[in-house]
């Protein structure tokens, strides 16, 4: 099992959307940088747990945590020219942009803001690419011992 942190801004898609959702399930869909992309396409498995973060907001930090159900498959907006997130270089035979599929599993106790999480930058979260200046990814690799000391925070 591996860990992982996925940013959305909560008024566009936050984690009481996602609660709220058929079978509190939904497509992880509009991520267009090719290291994201390639973390849901070929490390993303079944089972792994995910911190939902929120971003862009007034306290940015984790909310929640999910599990992915469904491993990286072709993300559909890319082709529909309808579709916020359509990119008409992408081509369904040969798709250009993956998703994956995430259920809820509980919001936190409280929010663990980013301000917090800094506190610990120097020490125990020093590898915590959320943490490192400039990395703006939208999915981020957690490690085990770094997802134990967050949800501790709890």
């Amino acid at each position: 099992m591996k860990y992982w942190l996925m940013k959305s801004e909560p008024d566009v898609f936050g984690i009481d959307h996602l609660a709220a959702m058929p079978q509190q399930t939904e497509h992880w869909d509009g991520v267009r940088n090719y290291q994201a992309r390639n973390m849901m396409r070929d490390e993303m498995r079944r089972a792994d747990l995910v911190f939902f973060y929120h971003s862009n907001c007034k306290e940015p930090g984790i909310v929640g945590i999910m599990e992915v159900v469904r491993e990286g498959y072709p993300d559909h907006t890319a082709f529909d020219p309808q579709e916020k997130y359509y990119d008409p270089r992408s081509d369904p035979d040969d798709p250009r942009w993956f998703m994956v599929d995430v259920r809820y599993q509980r919001h936190l106790k409280r929010t663990i803001g980013l301000r917090e999480l800094k506190q610990y930058a120097e020490r125990e979260l020093a590898d915590l690419p959320l943490l490192r200046k400039g990395n703006r990814l939208s999915i981020l690799p957690v490690t085990p011992e770094q997802w134990a000391l967050i949800l501790s925070l709890e």
